[in-house]
């Protein structure tokens, strides 16, 4: 049985919450994506300081690119004394992928369909 486009529409009316704009904002810029794979690398909480050499830019842009990433939900952070220490929010970031992801397969591409299309993609398994 085949969806109508209206059945479709229906299926997928709340996509658009899954996908919040901030959240791609944040994962829009190179220094931020190389923040966060820092940060995923290290499994630590790290300051300011210790995540700016893998980014080409001063400290106080380093700083404000790691707000951009804690406003989207990727990091949190928490003040130890005069030092900020970031850390990647794993959970939650695992979880609003693995959402949209399951939304993208329901929603677009239907069961099995996925599977194909990521073979096609990725090569045989």
């Amino acid at each position: 049985m085949t969806q109508t486009s209206n059945e479709s529409t229906a299926c997928c009316s709340d996509i658009e919450n899954l996908f919040p704009t901030g959240f791609f904002k944040a994962l829009g810029d190179p220094n931020r994506v190389a923040l966060m794979a820092r940060l995923a690398i290290c499994c630590d909480s790290k300051t300011v300081s210790e995540l700016s050499d893998c980014c080409p830019t001063d400290l106080s842009v380093v700083s404000r690119h790691l707000g951009t990433l804690r406003e989207a939900g990727i990091v949190e952070s928490e003040k130890r004394g005069r030092e900020v220490f970031y850390r990647l929010r794993y959970d939650q970031l695992a979880k609003s992928l693995r959402q949209m992801a399951d939304a993208i397969e329901e929603c677009c591409a239907g069961p099995g369909q996925w599977r194909s299309a990521a073979e096609t993609i990725g090569g045989s398994e």
